[in-house]
């Protein structure tokens, strides 16, 4: 049993995959940070300057007015929070689209890896010494040669 625990391990697919969780938990703190300090001050802007990861709706208990989402859940009021629900979304949407593109480019670059290479076309260098001696040969056989 260890035996074959030591061969799905080493299995190429299975590292590729730990690499790929790990590239993966990389890129999502890109994702976030892309979210959170590019994206969501803009429609945060366009919102009137409203935070938009600080949207929510108190579902029940009591929240001093204009408190943060962070505030209202330390209150410990039941909150829905939207504004962190739209983010995600918009996450998901970003990580999606990027993971589109690597695939669309690594199918590329696969297909043109398994494309033969196509052959050159062939360079007209002259004569071979064959096209010069079958032409020295019709000569010779002209009438009146000979």
């Amino acid at each position: 049993m260890i035996n074959e625990f030591k061969d799905f391990i080493a299995k190429g697919n299975v590292m590729d995959l730990a690499v790929g969780i790990i590239i993966g938990a990389a890129f999502t703190a890109i994702v976030n940070s892309l979210v959170h300090d590019l994206i969501n001050p803009v429609i945060g802007l366009i919102l009137g300057g409203v935070d938009f990861t600080s949207m929510y709706l108190v579902l029940s208990g009591d929240v001093p007015a204009g408190a943060g989402l962070d505030a209202a859940r330390e209150a410990g009021a039941a909150v829905f929070a939207y504004g962190a629900f739209i983010t995600a979304c918009i996450n998901f949407l970003i990580i999606a689209f990027v993971v589109f593109m690597l695939v669309k480019f690594v199918n590329r670059v696969k297909s043109l890896a398994e494309k033969p290479d196509e052959v050159a076309p062939e360079v007209k260098t002259g004569p071979s010494q064959l096209d010069v001696l079958l032409e020295i040969r019709d000569e010779l056989a002209k009438p009146g040669r000979g």
